[in-house]
C-alpha cells in the first residue's frame, strides 16, 4: 500500500482495520480500500454499474460514482500515453458513431453522427473526437453508406490494422447502454480504448495506480 496523499508505505496499525501514515498521518480505511479494489476489478471484467452494485450489494450511485471516476482517471492517463507516444500517422481511420435509435430510422442524419477519427500507432489504437459533420440526411441506407464510404477520411492501409476490429468492438461494447448522454460519450469511448489496448491484469494494475496513487 502507498499512501495517496505523500506516497510513503510505512504504516501504523490502528484499531477497527485502519492504518496511519507514518509521514503525513492520513489514516486509511483497510475495508474502504479492498471495496475498490474490488469495484476496479469489476469495471475492468466489464460488469455495468448495477451488476457490479448487485454482486457486491453495494449501493448503486457509489458504484456509479466510481465508474465515472475511473472513466475520467483512464481518459486522462490515454491522452498522457498519446502525448508521450512517437506519434506514426500511417495508419489512420475517421469512424461515424450511430446510436441504435438513428440505425433503426428511414432517414438517417449525420448530424445525429459521432464523428472519430482513429491512429494505430505502436501497436495500439488511439482516438480523438472530431467536429460535427453537418445536417445533411439520407434516404437511403445504400446512399447512407456510400456517402460514408466516399468521403471518409483513412489510409490506404487503415482496412489491415486493428482500427476495424476497434470500432467493431466499440459498437459492441456501446450497444450494452440504453443510451449515453453525449456530453460523456468521450469518457466511454477512452474507456473502451483503454479495454482495447490493454490486457485484463494490465488494467486492474494501471486502474489501481491511477485511483488510489493519483
Amino acid at each position: 500500500m502507498i499512501c495517496p496523499n505523500c506516497n510513503n508505505i510505512s504504516f501504523y496499525s490502528l484499531a477497527n482495520d485502519y492504518i496511519k501514515c507514518k509521514t503525513c498521518a492520513k489514516k486509511l480505511s483497510l475495508k474502504k480500500i479492498e471495496k475498490d479494489k474490488t469495484i476496479i476489478k469489476e469495471f475492468c471484467e466489464d460488469k455495468n454499474a448495477l451488476e457490479t452494485s448487485k454482486e457486491l450489494e453495494l449501493n448503486y450511485k457509489t458504484v456509479k460514482d466510481r465508474f465515472d471516476l475511473f472513466r475520467k482517471k483512464i481518459a486522462i492517463f490515454l491522452e498522457e500515453e498519446y502525448h508521450n507516444s512517437i506519434k506514426d500517422y500511417t495508419e489512420y481511420e475517421e469512424f461515424y458513431y450511430i446510436k441504435e435509435r438513428e440505425k433503426k430510422k428511414k432517414r438517417k442524419s449525420l448530424s445525429e453522427a459521432v464523428n472519430i477519427i482513429g491512429f494505430y500507432s505502436n501497436e495500439r489504437v488511439y482516438t480523438l473526437l472530431m467536429p460535427k459533420v453537418g445536417n445533411r440526411a439520407f434516404d437511403m441506407e445504400d446512399g447512407f453508406i456510400q456517402y460514408l464510404n466516399w468521403y471518409k477520411i483513412h489510409s490506404k492501409n487503415s482496412h489491415q490494422t486493428k482500427l476495424n476490429l476497434f470500432w467493431k468492438y466499440l459498437e459492441t461494447n456501446l450497444r450494452k447502454y440504453k443510451g449515453i448522454d453525449e456530453n460523456n460519450f468521450f469518457f466511454y469511448l477512452k474507456e473502451y480504448e483503454f479495454k482495447f489496448n490493454y490486457p485484463k491484469e494490465e488494467q486492474i494494475i494501471i486502474l489501481n495506480k491511477l485511483f488510489f496513487h493519483n
